[in-house]
């Protein structure tokens, strides 16, 4: 009996290390060509650390990055096309006038990202946490926000979404006499 009991026990050890694990799957080749061309279309980055990373105008078409850290990256610019980065944490991250057309963003973490004018047309933002998240003037066509959750973000007019706002953005109200200050009409 105790025999088989450490059998089973070794058994279950091997496994766990033949199991691939997302967080650990990226090729360390693909982290090194990123970093020194700013290049990297259809790379393997899935679970890379790219924390603080400055990725500005980085070509990323298509690349696997599904469950990367790309916490205060700067992606500003970068092209992202296709690209797959579900579940990865892209918190406080400048993805400014990113193209994400495309993107697979299920489950990521865009907590504070800033994606003004970025291009999300055809994106899946499914479960995608986007609190905060700066989407002024970003193109949200044909983009997956089911369960998206928007609250207190900016949204594509520039007005901020309410607490509550779960795949679609509820606008708060503007104060009384804050549409108006910008008018030509005397007070």
């Amino acid at each position: 009996m105790k025999r088989i009991f450490i059998m089973g026990c070794l058994v279950m050890f091997l496994g766990t290390l033949l199991i691939p694990s997302e967080a650990a799957s990226f090729n360390p080749r693909d982290v090194q060509k990123l970093k020194a061309t700013n290049q990297c279309p259809h790379c393997d980055l899935s679970g890379a650390d790219l924390r603080e990373a400055n990725l500005y105008r980085a070509d990323l078409t298509g690349a696997y990055m599904s469950g990367a850290d790309l916490t205060w990256a700067n992606l500003s610019g970068a092209e992202l096309t296709g690209a797959n980065l579900q579940k990865a944490s892209l918190r406080r991250a400048d993805l400014c006038m990113a193209n994400l057309a495309g993107a697979n963003l299920t489950g990521a973490n865009l907590n504070m990202a800033n994606l003004a004018g970025t291009n999300l047309t055809g994106a899946s933002l499914y479960k995608a946490n986007l609190i905060k998240a700066d989407l002024s003037k970003a193109n949200l066509t044909r983009a997956n926000l089911t369960g998206a959750n928007l609250q207190r973000a900016t949204w594509i007019d520039g007005l901020k979404c309410k607490d509550g706002s779960f795949g679609e953005c509820i606008k708060q109200a503007v104060p009384e006499g804050e549409g108006m200050k910008n008018s030509s009409f005397p007070p």
